[in-house]
């Protein structure tokens, strides 16, 4: 693999269009490939130079085939590929109806124990949560390919409250099945 990887995105990178959905089972299958080519090991009687470059080929790959891997990290990389700053810790602004969903859904995690069956009712949150995720990406699809980048970023940060919510779930989830044992 030549030097052309450190002037590629991690989409050229992986040989993939630009997009929200990826094969995740193809991206997997050529980060394989990738890694054979240059990871470190193939280099161990090269010179300092080569094997340095090969540790910082992959990393950049690594990095790579993780922020693409997660939806949520995929989005933000399109984000920044258009020039969009994910990490501005000024932007506060957010749907105010959809904070207070977020409001009440925490309210619902935090008093999910004194449900009658709250693994069932844990789940059923999951379910809710991976369809208003998967609408949110649809809309960031259309969004982005019509360069609305605003309502882009915000459907990011959107997500990633509804993300932040599922690992509590999955938190629960885990310590309520730990005390069923």
């Amino acid at each position: 693999m030549s030097d052309s990887i450190f002037k590629q995105n991690y989409f050229e990178i992986f040989s993939q269009e630009i997009s929200t959905t990826l094969d995740i089972n193809l991206l997997k299958e050529k980060n394989r490939e990738l890694q054979q080519q240059i990871h470190p090991d193939r280099f161990a009687n090269s010179s300092d130079a080569e094997k340095r470059e090969a540790m910082q080929k992959t990393s950049l790959l690594n990095q790579a085939f993780e922020t693409l891997k997660n939806p949520i990290l995929r989005l933000r990389y399109m984000l920044t590929l258009k020039g969009i700053d994910m990490n501005a810790e000024t932007d506060t602004s957010m749907d105010g109806g959809f904070l207070m969903e977020q409001m009440e859904l925490r309210e619902e995690i935090m008093d999910v124990r004194n449900q009658a069956e709250p693994l069932d009712v844990l789940d059923t949150m999951t379910t809710e949560l991976k369809s208003k995720s998967a609408d949110l990406i649809n809309n960031f699809a259309k969004l982005f390919q019509n360069n609305e980048l605003d309502k882009s970023r915000e459907i990011v940060r959107k997500l990633q409250f509804l993300n932040k919510a599922q690992k509590e779930i999955n938190e629960i989830v885990e310590q309520l099945e730990d005390e069923l044992i």
